[in-house]
């Protein structure tokens, strides 16, 4: 008989086997989910929309267009160089505004007078006042500088409407009045704002189409047989599918001011689309 504890090999024999029941293998880890192909950035999205446009217009045209809502700036030849027109007129009374802030004063009253003819009707006699006051090219130009412009010419002597820049600077002016930081104020901004959105409604025209049913618009145009063939202009800032767009269509070489309106709002609706179809990829884990 034995005398000491335990339960001998039989019993050893058990414990072992319990435990070989009781353990399992660890169950396989998960293989981690695909990661999606990124989809097609916002320039992709407007160079295919708006591609077939220019290539009919024999390149003859300029786009830019800055969604405040998603951050996206895209351009086609935004690049490219043409005379302003009467776009240039919002150059003119933004360059005032900073003058007067750098003076700590404001528009006079006749100057206030000048500036919603300027801007609403887009009365050519009262830019030339207001394009004086401010100095003419070299006053436009300095206050350019400090918007952040980088391709644009303003006008020799008192011909401001022969002043050239490009979709891109113009993006770059309406940031200022419309975006924030600027170098503008906030009352400067809501003065300018202001007049854009109550042009006379034959000026209605160019970006306005983009805008959402029953939305506000503030619009800029400017139209010039230079000499011969019309250059045809339209900037300004509109709500979209539910996104803030700032929009700048320029064009040149066109047969007919008519002709000229269609190809700017045609390039402008396509990128207005297609602009506001982007949206970055929700899902960036795997």
């Amino acid at each position: 008989m034995s005398s000491g504890a335990g339960g001998g090999p039989d019993s050893a024999a058990k414990v072992v086997a319990k435990k070989a029941i009781a353990w399992k293998a660890p169950a396989p880890s998960p293989k981690p989910k695909p990661k999606p192909e990124p989809g097609p950035t916002a320039q992709q999205l407007v160079t295919a929309a708006v591609g077939p446009l220019f290539d009919a217009d024999n390149d003859d045209a300029g786009l830019a267009v800055l969604d405040l809502t998603t951050s996206q700036w895209v351009s086609y030849n935004g690049n490219q160089e043409f005379i302003t027109a009467s776009i240039a007129k919002a150059d003119i009374l933004a360059t005032l505004l900073y003058q007067a802030q750098q003076d700590k004063s404001s528009l006079s009253a006749h100057q206030q007078s000048l500036a919603t003819l300027m801007i609403e009707d887009s009365d050519n006699d009262a830019a030339t006042a207001l394009w004086d006051d401010a100095g003419e090219a070299s006053g436009v130009a300095s206050a350019n500088e400090v918007f952040g412009l980088k391709d644009t010419t303003p006008g020799p002597g008192i011909k401001w409407g022969i002043t050239t820049t490009t979709a891109n600077d113009q993006i770059r002016l309406l940031r200022q009045i419309f975006a924030t930081p600027s170098k503008l104020s906030a009352s400067s901004q809501a003065y300018i704002r202001h007049l854009m959105y109550h042009v006379s409604s034959e000026q209605a025209w160019g970006v306005p189409v983009t805008a959402d049913s029953g939305t506000d618009f503030a619009v800029k145009n400017g139209w010039l047989p230079a000499p011969k063939l019309w250059a045809i202009n339209s900037i300004g800032s509109v709500t979209h599918s539910g996104d803030h767009l700032l929009i700048a269509v320029l064009s040149h070489y066109n047969y007919s001011m008519g002709g000229g309106i269609a190809v700017v709002q045609g390039i402008a609706a396509k990128a207005a689309d297609a602009v506001t179809h982007y949206r970055p990829s929700s899902s960036t884990t795997g």
